[in-house]
């Protein structure tokens, strides 16, 4: 089984708007309101490939709710612990007019130390080899980014794969523990290293390897409008992007990682799953909400190349 973590998850609010003015009523073109989290994305993507998961985490609220409520409505099984805080509402506003989208992402709630052991007590006591656990972005307030080192020794404990992507740079600390995978973008890749300077091709792969050195067993580097790239002891692939209308960018990267990780489960190439990952998230970043995975457009456009390591 697949067990996908959101730590914070949310309510996304999207609007599309032709303008957006200060100090006046601005009526919108049209609204969506979608559940949402890194993790809960991932999961969503999963079922629209056919492979379940377990949608898991901490929140609060009838937002919470509201989350748990659309992950059942499309077969996805769930297990949040809840606080007493709700949980969060972002707002996405696409501006037509400026060709601007506006990101505005709130807090999560409080999450207490024995609310966290609890979580832990509940992988430790589900979890098994044969399983994958996928922690995806953002902590709530009181989460410390050291939580992922003990996720990360959990998960090595009970022998499974652990999915990693998150901008925390404790990200690094988790490495001596083997993690299955890890999904940057090129910044945080960066950010790893504390290297400010351009990130070229060339860059990219030698930051993944330093990752890989370090004990990490595969990288995918979201690349924006570049594409992605996949690095391991055996691979060095890019793939570039599509021509797309970024129409909300927020869960593209939730997108090709879902994607990839379902190819994978099929056994399918690595190629073949960066392919489709690459199209898969150029849709999500061209609509309002999740592919719907109709990309006989976009794929033409994709092409995977082997580089020298």
């Amino acid at each position: 089984m697949i067990y996908t973590v959101t730590l914070n998850p949310a309510i996304d609010l999207v609007i599309v708007t032709k303008k957006l003015e200060p100090k006046v009523v601005n009526r919108t073109e049209k609204f969506e309101l979608q559940p949402n989290g890194k993790g809960v994305n991932v999961s969503f993507i999963l079922k629209k490939l056919g492979i379940d998961s377990v949608a898991t985490g901490i929140g609060g609220g009838f937002t919470l709710d509201y989350v748990i409520s659309g992950l059942a409505e499309k077969g996805i099984k769930t297990n949040f612990l809840k606080v007493k805080e709700p949980t969060r509402v972002n707002v996405f506003t696409d501006v037509l007019d400026e060709g601007t989208e506006y990101k505005q992402v709130n807090p999560g709630p409080v999450v207490s130390s024995d609310k966290q052991d609890q979580f832990l007590d509940y992988l430790e006591s589900t979890v098994t080899k044969d399983d994958m656990v996928v922690v995806s972005g953002s902590f709530s307030r009181g989460i410390k980014p050291d939580f992922l080192v003990k996720l990360a020794q959990l998960v090595q404990k009970q022998g499974a794969k652990f999915v990693i992507d998150s901008s925390y740079l404790e990200v690094i600390d988790t490495l001596k523990y083997r993690p299955f995978l890890l999904k940057p973008n090129d910044s945080e890749l960066a950010a790893f290293f504390n290297y400010e300077g351009e990130m070229t091709a060339a860059k990219t792969v030698e930051l993944a390897q330093k990752l890989i050195k370090l004990g990490c067993q595969n990288v995918l580097v979201s690349l924006g409008a570049d594409g992605a790239a996949f690095i391991n002891k055996y691979h060095v692939l890019f793939a570039n992007a599509p021509q797309i209308q970024v129409v909300n960018s927020a869960c593209a990267g939730d997108t090709m990682l879902g994607t990839f990780i379902a190819f994978l489960e099929k056994n399918k190439p690595v190629s073949a799953a960066l392919k489709m990952a690459v199209a898969a998230g150029s849709d999500t970043a061209s609509r309002t909400g999740l592919t719907d995975f109709s990309l006989d457009e976009l794929l033409p456009q994709i092409s995977v190349e082997e580089r020298m390591k």
